[in-house]
């Protein structure tokens, strides 16, 4: 019996602000094998410790704007005076090599690439509830009440669109949430059309 070789699946992440987004996927990629994550362009200056090539690349606008006009972009959007977006080919070059390519990304760019790419996996990873997001998001300590307000009116806003997603991962306890993705996504390595198998 003899395993061919398959193109990864692109997998669509995205969860309000507090959701766990970024531990969840930190784990899942510690532990899973051939699972890339895909790094966005900006053209927002770097932050201290930033490397461009490994946190984002960092483009001018105009090299940004470029891209656009050739349609290089599988998202993109500008967000309080900067430009955000992902790269079609760093993750074309990826799938084919068999590697699944994880989007951390909002709910609006989650639809764009959807459209663009149907076979796109979605995954939308929400605290249990409005009331246990309004804890966490307190709990930081770093945003005043106005802050977490608007981070509250947009996170009911994005939960809206939970409809448009193929998954819900639940993130009460993290290790369960973990799980659940990992799940996810072997699942989806699993689909037929995914592997192809010979019988001798």
């Amino acid at each position: 019996m003899e395993n061919k070789k398959t193109r990864g699946s692109l997998i669509i992440v995205t969860g309000p602000s507090g959701a766990g987004k970024g531990t969840v996927l930190g784990k899942v990629l510690s532990e899973l094998d051939n699972v890339y994550y895909s790094i966005s362009a900006t053209t927002r200056q770097p932050r201290p410790g930033e490397t461009d090539g490994v946190n984002y690349f960092f483009l001018t606008r105009e090299r940004f704007e470029q891209m656009v006009e050739r349609d290089e972009f599988l998202e993109h959007a500008e967000y309080v005076g900067n430009c955000y977006g992902t790269p079609e080919k760093p993750v074309n070059d990826m799938l084919e090599k068999g590697f699944d390519v994880i989007l951390e990304i909002e709910v609006q760019g989650a639809l764009m690439v959807k459209a663009k790419r149907p076979d796109a996996l979605l995954v939308f990873i929400t605290p249990p509830s409005f009331g246990i997001l309004e804890e966490r998001l307190r709990g930081r300590g770093t945003e005043a009440d106005d802050v977490v307000a608007r981070r509250m009116s947009k996170a009911r806003n994005e939960c809206a669109h939970v409809d448009d997603y193929d998954y819900i991962v639940i993130n009460d306890a993290l290790e369960d949430a973990v799980r659940d993705l990992e799940a996810i996504i072997r699942a989806q390595r699993c689909r037929r059309g995914k592997k192809t198998v010979i019988f001798d």
